[in-house]
């Protein structure tokens, strides 16, 4: 609803556990501008490169280098 409601960027924040749950945030929210994390990314249970990897495998754009 906010996407489609407001006409700047869009970024949500937070409750991502694992990789999975960004490529799903993507899936259902395309117009969504961006997924913010911080704690998985800190305490090394995911790594960034991977992250966009496997959103890159699923189809969602995203720079790779």
């Amino acid at each position: 609803e906010v996407c489609n409601t407001v006409s700047v960027p869009v970024i949500a924040s937070g409750g991502a556990g694992g990789m999975e749950h960004f490529v799903q945030l993507f899936k259902k929210v395309p117009e969504v501008s961006a997924g913010l994390a911080a704690s998985i990314f800190h305490f090394g249970e995911v790594k960034i490169c991977d992250l966009k990897q496997k959103l890159n495998e699923n189809g969602i754009t995203v720079r790779l280098l």
